[in-house]
C-alpha cells in the first residue's frame, strides 16, 4: 500500500515527476489547446458569415453614412488666459 500511496501508479513521487511527465503534460495541452482555438476560430467565422449574408439581404437597415470632416467633428478653440 506504501508504494500505491508514494508513487501514485505512475512509478514516481510527487516531488520529481521527470521530464517524461512533463514532455506528456505539454504534448496533450498543446492538443486540447489547438483543437479549442481552431473550433473557437470556426464558430467565429459561421458567426462572420451569417452577419455578411444578413447585411447583404437587408440593405436598407445599414445604409452609408456620409462621411464629416474633420473641422465638422471638433469643437471651436478658444484658449483661456
Amino acid at each position: 500500500f506504501y508504494s500505491w500511496f508514494y508513487n501514485n501508479g505512475f512509478g514516481l513521487s510527487h516531488r520529481n515527476p521527470g521530464v517524461h511527465r512533463q514532455i506528456l503534460f505539454t504534448t496533450v495541452g498543446w492538443f486540447v489547446g489547438y483543437h479549442l482555438i481552431k473550433h473557437a476560430e470556426y464558430v467565429h467565422a459561421k458567426r462572420d458569415r451569417e452577419l455578411f449574408e444578413y447585411v447583404r439581404q437587408h440593405p436598407e437597415d445599414f445604409k452609408i453614412k456620409e462621411k464629416k470632416r474633420i473641422g465638422e467633428l471638433l469643437e471651436d478653440f478658444y484658449p483661456i488666459r
